[in-house]
């Protein structure tokens, strides 16, 4: 696994057209195609490691060498708003035949930059409602891709939540308020709260001291819970929320297998690393020549539902054998 790798082995995966001289690519007989990257998350991070090179070994797969055919520039946003726009105009400038963009964070700079410049996006939310595509059947401009989940989703992270702790009667919802899905979500687990009987309590995750003003402030409270909805700021502060959880001895459902791998206590949501190995495919069709109008946005074809009882047993919970039996993945 790409956590496992040498971090100059990855950079060398990533940066290899600079290691091809002028002449041997001259040699191939061939256009040298370029792909802008706008990765909202950080170089380091395991997740978006692993991410990028699922992409990158897709393309492979399908003939196209970083360095040979194809040169992949890429920026690392690391959850900051202006970095990304700034990154967004940067790529831009490269004149690139496509881009590839991970979250409503990334894309949305990057649509408001370029209607004209192809882009295939992965695990974004709600793209026809942010205004994104036309449809998701035909997306009818210069962008589509693939969905992380439909709104419906976020009811399941309470149930969960009860399922796991039937005796929280309070929870935080933790989502990013910069994205067009933030509000979604959290309007999705306001609608279920009332027949679960759970009081809601909203923050952002944006900034690390704001994150950890309000969790502090809400564990105050008895009978607590926690939800942590998708987005970049979620994943690039997950240490910290999974801490403060901890620390608070708050149940916490999470919206990325990320979370619960980390030391989460459950996460439900779709394969984030397949979404980047499937949009390979879309950029490899884009390069021969289709456009993104034509391609359909694609929704997920694997939800991934896991357990830490390491997790569990520090907080004196009890999983049920239900819930086990459905997980996909139980960390012990």
């Amino acid at each position: 696994m790409i956590a496992a790798m040498k971090r100059r082995d990855f950079i060398a995966l990533l940066g290899g057209a600079a290691a091809w001289p002028f002449a041997t690519r001259a040699q191939q007989g061939e256009r040298m195609r370029r792909i802008g990257v706008l990765m909202p998350g950080a170089s380091d991070d395991p997740e978006f490691q692993a991410r990028m090179t699922a992409f990158v070994q897709g393309l492979a797969q399908l003939g196209w060498i970083d360095g040979r055919n194809v040169r992949i520039d890429t920026r690392w946003g690391v959850a900051d708003a202006g970095r990304i726009r700034k990154y967004a105009a940067e790529l831009l400038a490269l004149a690139p035949d496509v881009i590839l963009t991970n979250s409503s964070a990334a894309l949305a700079p990057l649509l408001q930059a370029t209607r004209t410049v192809p882009i295939v996006f992965t695990t974004v939310v709600d793209p026809v409602g942010a205004g994104y595509v036309d449809s998701l059947a035909q997306p009818g401009g210069n962008a589509t891709g693939f969905i992380l989940f439909e709104y419906s989703t976020a009811a399941k992270w309470l149930e969960l939540l009860k399922e796991i702790a039937p005796h929280v009667t309070r929870a935080a919802v933790l989502r990013d308020s910069a994205i067009a899905a933030g509000p979604g979500m959290f309007g999705v687990i306001q609608a279920a709260a009332p027949s679960l009987g759970v009081d809601l309590r909203v923050a952002d995750v944006r900034d690390a001291r704001e994150i950890e003003r309000a969790i502090t402030a809400f564990a105050q409270g008895s009978n607590s819970g926690m939800i942590v909805t998708g987005g970049p700021g979620a994943i690039f502060h997950r240490d910290l929320l999974i801490a403060l959880a901890a620390r608070h001895r708050l149940p916490a459902v999470y919206g990325a297998r990320p979370f619960a791998v980390a030391g989460g206590l459950v996460s439900y949501g779709a394969d984030a690393v397949d979404q980047l190995r499937r949009a390979s495919g879309y950029v490899d069709r884009i390069l021969k020549g289709e456009k993104p109008a034509d391609l359909p946005v694609q929704a997920p074809t694997k939800y991934e539902l896991v357990v830490n009882l390491k997790t569990a047993k520090a907080l004196g919970l009890t999983v049920p054998d239900s819930l086990l039996a459905r997980a996909d993945e139980v960390i012990e």
